[in-house]
């Protein structure tokens, strides 16, 4: 198990939220504890290649 920074708010009746690597990747949920499963999920399908166009970022020398 690792640490991830996730970014969440609350919006009315539903918490929403990302993981801070994969942003494009929000989810919600109706308690916290619903959204943080959510993301959890979310950030394993993503890093076992289950979800297609996963964005890349690296850092180039020009």
């Amino acid at each position: 198990m690792e640490k991830k920074k996730v970014t969440y708010w609350q919006d009315n009746e539903f918490y929403i939220g990302y993981a801070n690597d994969y942003p494009e990747y929000m989810t919600q949920g109706l308690t916290l504890n619903e959204l943080i499963d959510n993301i959890k999920d979310i950030v394993k399908d993503v890093e076992n290649e289950l979800v297609p166009g996963k964005r890349i970022t690296e850092e180039l020398f020009i």
